[in-house]
Order: C-alpha cells, then structure tokens, then sequence
C-alpha cells in the first residue's frame, strides 16, 4: 500500500534520514522504536505527508504524493490518512462529537451522515455518553479515544501515530493498545505507530528498529 524509497531529509545541514526503504502492507501494524534523535518522528511525518523528503519517493497505490501540488495533497491526506497525536489535539471549543466530525466537514460532507458516522465511532469507543462534552470535560483515556475516532472519521488507509500512548497511564495505555489491535482486526486498518512502549511495540505485526536515520532492524 506504502512504499517508500531512498528517503533521505536533511534540515540545513543536519541530515536526519539516510536513505530509509519501507513497505506498509494493507490491515498492518507498524511499530516504530528507537533512541531520540533517530529520526522516528521525522519519518512518520514524511510518511503521513506532513512533511517532504529531500530525496526519495512515498507511493501510495503508486501515487507520488509528494509530487502532489498543495491542494491535491491536503485533499489526499484528508481522504486517506488518520493522525493521532500524543497530545489529542482536540479543538477545545467544540464537543467530542464535533471534534470527531471535522475531518468529514473539511472534505465538504454533510452534517448528517458525518454526525452518524462520528456518532457510530464513538459508540464502538465506549463514548456514546460523551457526545455532548468539551475535551476539559473528558479523562485523558477519553479524550485519546475521541482522537482516535477523529482519525478514522474518514475510513482513512492508514493511521500514524506518535506515543500515541505517552500521555497515558498505564492503565488507560494498555486500553489504547488493545484497541488498535481491535480495530484491525474488526475493520482491517493500518497503523504506523512511532512509541518508546516495548510491549505495545512488540505487539505490532512488525517492529522497525531506527538508529541515526537509518532502520537496523525490522524493515
């Protein structure tokens, strides 16, 4: 499904990956381990489109996206790719309900299949009593669960994630763990999952072990 190819970033003179080549299959899950400063996050950026390489190809479907004009590729990503944030960025001032829609309003959907769809997500994440409730209302499990929704909200290919559980107890960690493995196994998404948690790593399809810009291990 993703393919990248010689991937190479450099920010000014820093040269943070060195040539990574990776395959993302469909119904995968990814792990992502290594040291800070091995370039984890700077290659789920590139992968998820947030950020270009400065040499290299990320195909997906065989589409270049990174040869994708601005608009085109905001619209790509939109369409295609969830994110989850180790901070859920929810948007403070809108409801859980809202937060999960608004990735169904950027692409122009309607308010009333967009709030069912929103609606059926947060009934499969134990949030079905939460519709109503702003993120300061919510626990940190719930508001990474709302998150989570918001991710999906688009039935994207494949979601990334960065310490999706960091901010977590362990607790409410282990939930979000075990629910990335539901939901693939339940609808066959895709995560790519950048975490310094061994065991949830270890969980993963597959584990990439990154060190200096380079995968060691796993790829």
């Amino acid at each position: 499904m993703i393919t990248a190819t010689e991937i190479v970033k450099y920010y000014g003179e820093l040269q943070v990956l060195k040539g990574i080549n990776l395959e993302i299959k469909d119904s995968e899950i990814v792990s992502i381990v290594g040291d800070s400063g091995a370039g984890k996050t700077t290659l789920l950026q590139i992968l998820g489109t947030l950020d270009s390489s400065t040499k290299g190809k990320v195909l997906y479907d065989g589409i270049d996206v990174q040869s994708l004009k601005s608009k085109a590729l905001a619209d790509f990503r939109n369409a295609n790719i969830g994110f989850i944030f180790q901070f859920h960025q929810l948007l403070p001032e809108f409801t859980c309900l809202e937060n999960v829609c608004m990735p169904a309003f950027i692409a122009g959907k309607d308010k009333k299949s967009s709030e069912l769809r929103a609606k059926e997500l947060l009934d499969y994440l134990g949030l079905s009593h939460r519709y109503s409730h702003k993120p300061n209302e919510l626990s940190g499990g719930e508001q990474q669960r709302c998150a989570v929704a918001r991710a999906l909200m688009n039935k994207p290919k494949v979601v990334f994630a960065d310490e999706p559980s960091g901010n977590l107890d362990s607790r409410n960690a282990n939930e979000l763990h075990q629910l990335f493995l539901n939901l693939r196994n339940d609808f066959g998404y895709s995560f790519v999952i950048v975490t310094h948690n061994e065991d949830f790593a270890n969980m993963a399809d597959r584990k990439l072990v990154m060190r200096d810009g380079l995968i060691i291990e796993g790829a």
